[in-house]
């Protein structure tokens, strides 16, 4: 356990970080998987919705460093081709 001043307030911001990460990590995973599950159904109108919401969304998290910006771009680059698939 800290026991300085700013180690205590170090964990506190780790802890809020990290919680804010998850959440900003766990809600790209989602829109990732509805566009996926828009493809699999062969719902082409369904998947391009769902693409533009995921795009921004990953870029996002990658401006506020929760995935690297490659990581980011090559999500979004391996999703538009799977909907592209469709058309």
């Amino acid at each position: 356990m800290a026991n300085h001043k700013s180690a205590i307030k170090r964990n506190k911001q780790n802890q809020v970080r990290h919680a804010r990460n998850n959440h900003i990590r766990t809600t790209v995973r989602n829109l990732v998987k509805a566009v996926r599950e828009a493809v699999a159904a062969s719902d082409k109108e369904l998947a391009q919705q769902s693409l533009k919401v995921a795009i921004p969304s990953i870029d996002k998290c990658s401006t506020k460093g929760v995935i690297h910006k490659s990581t980011a771009s090559r999500k979004i680059a391996r999703l538009t081709k799977l909907v592209n698939t469709l058309g």
